[in-house]
């Protein structure tokens, strides 16, 4: 139970901070993420943490989760509305990851106004089976 204002502080300002992001029919895209406010260059949209796939999970074969070391070998799922940034040649976020806390960033790489589409690049999308229909 939270009792004090600083525990109260601590919980507002958590691991997973997702107010500036909403998901919700895309026209193009099925499902995205979307911005529920302006968000100025550089400034972070969503912070999340992942949980960590077991070691036999194959991620190639689902788009739904994120590769979570260099060599490609850890697969994660990611919190709040990370899953529902659709992919972008012309991205407005970019996606700062930390894999040894399991935690990220998605900051904007420009202005960005309420109720647009966030998009940001996979960078597994060439060597990835279930990117094949977006190459």
């Amino acid at each position: 139970m939270v009792s004090t204002l600083e525990e109260i502080g601590e919980v507002m300002h958590g691991l997973v901070q997702c107010d500036k992001v909403f998901v919700a029919t895309s026209s193009d895209k099925g499902v995205g993420a979307f911005a529920a406010c302006d968000v100025s260059e550089g400034e972070v949209v969503e912070r999340g943490i992942v949980r960590r796939l077991p070691a036999t999970f194959d991620g190639n074969a689902s788009p739904y989760v994120f590769s979570w070391s260099e060599d490609r070998t850890v697969w994660a799922v990611g919190s709040g509305c990370s899953t529902f940034y659709n992919c972008s040649e012309t991205p407005n976020t970019k996606m700062h990851r930390d894999f040894e806390n399991d935690t990220f960033e998605i900051t904007a790489l420009r202005p960005i106004s309420k109720g647009e589409e966030l998009t940001h690049v996979y960078k597994s999308l060439q060597w990835r089976g279930c990117f094949e229909d977006l190459r």
